[in-house]
């Protein structure tokens, strides 16, 4: 008969995993105990990714299995999984918390984790993959990452995301005297994440990573886009600017994807990208990585930097080439500045 709880002592803390035999992904027979094992194994990692960043949870409380169904808008109560953005009730008194304000004005307290306990008992609700803000506890207006997603589009795949990664990208980041830490998604897109000075708004930041995106664009305009619209994109890499607006947020490095194989969004080295696969990372791989080679983001937060060059290419976009804002996604309030939000097709028709 298989055990209706166990109890896993991480570090002061004793975490209660209820079902643990229960199979999260039926394709390999992991369970849930092995999801919270991982993430134990990782813990450092994982904890750097999330530490005191409000932290959107996505749940899978009855695992991937085939079928399920991630909540939306507007099916949500008939989904299989959804994303957590409030503290859960019952959480023990030592999850912290940030209160976060979304666009539409409304607030909430996110879980802020501090200590790799947090992770292993939102692991044990079910959380797959965490969605940390880019914000810490202590000033969550105030972003201190530029996240930069290289989201492939229909016909394109993870190599071409690589290949936007090492040339154009990270040519321009050595320009800017940035560094930038590289990670697959997990699924069939690269990350880029660089820190930077806590001294700018949502609006800034994603103001900057738009014209990181239309410079490299202008760089390789045949495999890399900007454009918001999925149907001018074409068979490209699309820069999504998008990721660093109020309450859009990435899977963090070392989070576990709802995919059948259990991949994980894997911290790489920029030597080690030309070489890898998404396929290659899973729960099962993973912690041997992790045990062999620490943490390789370990880094991460040695320097911040300054958004002004990327803040004055922006202003030349505007000025010089007449590149203003872009849209917004769907659920946020019309911004200043913004662009009417309608498809071009449909605004052809109009």
């Amino acid at each position: 008969m298989a055990s209706p709880f166990i109890e896993i002592p991480v570090g002061e803390r004793l975490v209660k995993v209820s079902n643990p035999d229960r199979v999260y992904f039926p394709e390999h027979g992991f369970t849930k105990r092995m999801v919270v094992e991982y993430y134990l194994a990782v813990g450092d990692g994982i904890l750097r990714a999330t530490r005191n960043r409000p932290t959107t949870l996505e749940r899978w409380p009855s695992g991937v299995f085939e079928g399920a169904r991630l909540a939306t808008r507007a099916d949500g109560r008939n989904a299989d999984a959804f994303y957590q953005k409030r503290v859960p009730k019952g959480a023990p008194d030592w999850v912290a918390t940030a209160r976060i304000d979304f666009p539409s004005g409304r607030s909430a307290d996110e879980v802020c984790p501090t200590e790799t306990a947090v992770i292993a008992w939102a692991a044990n609700l079910g959380t797959l993959t965490f969605h940390p803000w880019p914000v810490r506890a202590d000033d969550v207006d105030r972003p201190d990452e530029l996240r930069i997603d290289l989201d492939p589009q229909p016909g394109t795949g993870f190599a071409d995301a690589v290949r936007v990664a090492l040339g154009p990208a990270r040519d321009l980041l050595d320009e800017l005297g940035y560094t930038g830490f590289v990670k697959t998604s997990g699924k069939n897109g690269v990350h880029i994440y660089v820190r930077i000075e806590p001294r700018w708004t949502f609006t800034e930041v994603r103001r900057a990573a738009l014209a990181f995106g239309r410079e490299i664009e202008r760089r390789a305009p045949r495999e890399i886009t900007t454009k918001w619209w999925k149907e001018e994109r074409g068979e490209q890499i699309f820069v999504d600017f998008n990721q660093n607006a109020r309450d859009r947020t990435i899977a963090s490095a070392y989070s576990v994807r709802p995919v059948p194989a259990a991949t994980v969004s894997a911290p790489v080295t920029w030597d080690e990208l030309p070489d890898v696969a998404t396929e290659d990372f899973t729960i099962a791989t993973m912690p041997a990585r992790f045990a062999e080679l620490g943490d390789v983001h370990a880094a991460i937060d040695d320097r911040a930097f300054s958004l002004e060059p990327l803040l004055e290419m922006a202003d030349r976009d505007e000025n010089d080439h007449g590149l203003g804002d872009m849209p917004y996604p769907p659920n946020y309030p019309k911004m200043e500045g913004e662009p009417r939000r309608v498809q071009p097709s449909k605004a052809r028709r109009d």
